[in-house]
């Protein structure tokens, strides 16, 4: 059989940009840290096998195995980050105190603002800077408009389920 006739299969070297596919892992509030991180894999031993292949090798076509199996890894726990992330928000916005929820919506909002402006300025940075740059915060764009829509969904769900025109407070009568 010659070697030739059969169908040959492209090979594909993974480097560490190819880890840049997709948005960047999502940055967690220190408030909520321990309850959206807990039983996550961060994956820091696959990370730790890819640092020490890279040692050991020095250029990543030797450490194929370890960047697909950090990519994989990495791609899992921040599809599971965002989520929790999302579901906080959400139940923060049904839990907290309105006015708490409407200042930490306004400290979002003006998050999204500020990182809205930083990819304007970044958008004049050329090469791979400024390629690193503007996927960084583009990526937490994303991350903190999806959190704001999640916590004013919180909100508004409070509202329809608080009882219109009435007060919250009960009256107790000692006869």
């Amino acid at each position: 059989m010659d070697v030739d006739s059969q169908p040959s299969m492209e090979e594909t070297i993974l480097v560490g940009d190819d880890l840049m596919m997709g948005p960047p892992s999502p940055l967690i509030p220190p408030e909520i840290a321990s309850h959206v991180l807990e039983g996550v894999d961060l994956c820091d031993g696959i990370l730790r096998n890819l640092f020490l292949c890279l040692q050991i090798n020095d250029i990543e076509p030797f450490c194929q195995d370890e960047i697909a199996l950090y990519r994989q890894c990495a791609e899992k726990r921040d599809k599971e980050l965002r989520q929790r992330l999302q579901d906080s928000e959400l139940k923060l916005g049904l839990s907290i105190p309105l006015d708490e929820a409407k200042d930490r919506a306004a400290q979002l909002q003006l998050g999204v603002t500020s990182l809205e402006r930083h990819l304007i300025l970044a958008s004049g940075i050329g090469g791979m800077e400024g390629f690193r740059q503007r996927w960084s915060l583009n990526g937490r764009l994303q991350d903190t408009r999806k959190r704001l829509e999640y916590l004013n969904q919180g909100m508004e769900r409070r509202k329809k389920e608080e009882p219109v025109g009435g007060s919250t407070t009960k009256r107790w009568f000692f006869w």
